[in-house]
C-alpha cells in the first residue's frame, strides 16, 4: 500500500479506500453480514429471471419490468459488493482511478435507473388497474422495450456528468476515500479545486430524481386506490391490494434509505463516519437482497411457480 496519502501529488493512479473506519474489529462479522445479503441478491434475482424466462403466462408487461429489476439489482450488487468483500477479508484497500470511475458510473447509472423502473411498475399497475380493458393495447412488448431502454438512458445521460467532472478535478490533498466503494461526493471531496458545480449538479440530480420520481409514483397510486376503493365486493378490493402490495414494499425499500443516506451523507455533519459508510453501503444492499424476496412471496404466481420447482426437484 501506497503512503503517498498525505504527499504531493496530481492524479492519482490509485485510491484507497478506506472501509469502515473504528470498526476494523468487526470486519468478520460485518463480512458475513454483507456476504449472506449478497448470495441472497444473486440468487433471489437470477431466480426472478429464471422463472419468468420459463414461464411462459409470465410474458407480461408486469413481469418485464420486473426483470429490468432483478437486472438492475444485479448489476447494483455485483459492480460494489466484491470489492467490499475483498477489503474485510483480505485487506484489499487499493483501487485503480479508472475502475474506480467506471464503478462510481455503474453504481449511480443503475441506482437512477431502478428509480425509473419503479415509475414504470406504478405506471404499468394504474393502467391494469384504472384501464383494465386497454392495458394489453397500451403496453405492448415494444413500448415496453422503449420504456427501459427509455429508462436506462436517463440514467446513463445524468450520470455521464458525475464521470466528467471527476475525471477532470486535480487530486493533490489525499487519495483515501472514507468509503467502502467510490461513492461520487466521497471521491470529489478530496480534489484541491472548488466543487461548488459538482456538489450542485449531485444534489440536482438526487432531488430531480429521487424526489420527483416519488410524486409519479404517489400520482400512479393515488389513481389506484381510487379505483380499488371503487370496486364493490371486498375480494376483489382484496386481490387489487395483493397486486399493488408487493411493488409498494419494494419502493419504500429503495427510497426510504436511499433519500436518508443521500442527505445524511451531505447535511449530517456530526455524525460518526462509520455511521454514514455503513448507512449508504446496505441501503446499496437492501433493495436487490428484498426485492426477490418481496416479489417471491408476494406474487402468487412467482410463488406458485417456485414451489413447483421444488416440489418437481423433491420427487
Amino acid at each position: 500500500m501506497s503512503d503517498s496519502n498525505t504527499t504531493d501529488f496530481t492524479n492519482p493512479s490509485t485510491f484507497i479506500l478506506l472501509g469502515v473506519p473504528g470498526l476494523e474489529a468487526a470486519y468478520v462479522w460485518i463480512s458475513i453480514l454483507f456476504g449472506t445479503m449478497y448470495v441472497v441478491a444473486i440468487l433471489g434475482n437470477f431466480t426472478i429471471l429464471f422463472i419468468v424466462k420459463t414461464e411462459q403466462s409470465l410474458h407480461e408487461p408486469m413481469y418485464y419490468f420486473l426483470c429490468m429489476l432483478a437486472i438492475t439489482d444485479l448489476v447494483l450488487s455485483m459492480s460494489t459488493l466484491p470489492k467490499m468483500l475483498s477489503i474485510f477479508w483480505f485487506n484489499s484497500r487499493e483501487i485503480d482511478f479508472s475502475a474506480c470511475l467506471t464503478q462510481m458510473y455503474f453504481l449511480h447509472c443503475f441506482l437512477v435507473t431502478e428509480s425509473g423502473i419503479f415509475v414504470a411498475m406504478g405506471f404499468d399497475r394504474y393502467v391494469a388497474i384504472c384501464h383494465p380493458l386497454r392495458h394489453s393495447t397500451i403496453l405492448t412488448n415494444p413500448v415496453v422495450a422503449k420504456i427501459g431502454l427509455g429508462v436506462l438512458l436517463r440514467g446513463s445521460m445524468l450520470v455521464l456528468p458525475y464521470i466528467l467532472l471527476a475525471r477532470w478535478l486535480p487530486y493533490c490533498r489525499t487519495n483515501i476515500i472514507p468509503h467502502l466503494y467510490c461513492e461520487y461526493m466521497a471521491v470529489v471531496k478530496l480534489a484541491c479545486a472548488e466543487i461548488h458545480v459538482s456538489n450542485y449538479y449531485s444534489l440536482s440530480v438526487v432531488f430531480c430524481v429521487f424526489g420527483l420520481d416519488p410524486i409519479f409514483i404517489v400520482v400512479s397510486y393515488t389513481q389506484i386506490l381510487r379505483a380499488i376503493f371503487s370496486v364493490p365486493t371486498k375480494d376483489a378490493r382484496l386481490k387489487t391490494f395483493g397486486t399493488c402490495g408487493s411493488h409498494l414494499c419494494a419502493i419504500l425499500a429503495f427510497y426510504i434509505p436511499c433519500l436518508f443516506s443521500a442527505l445524511t451523507y451531505r447535511f449530517g455533519k456530526n455524525m460518526a463516519l462509520h455511521f454514514h459508510v455503513l448507512i449508504a453501503s446496505v441501503y446499496l444492499l437492501m433493495p436487490p437482497m428484498l426485492n426477490p424476496i418481496i416479489y417471491g412471496v408476494r406474487t402468487k404466481q412467482i410463488r406458485d411457480r417456485l414451489l413447483q420447482l421444488f416440489t418437481h426437484k423433491g420427487t
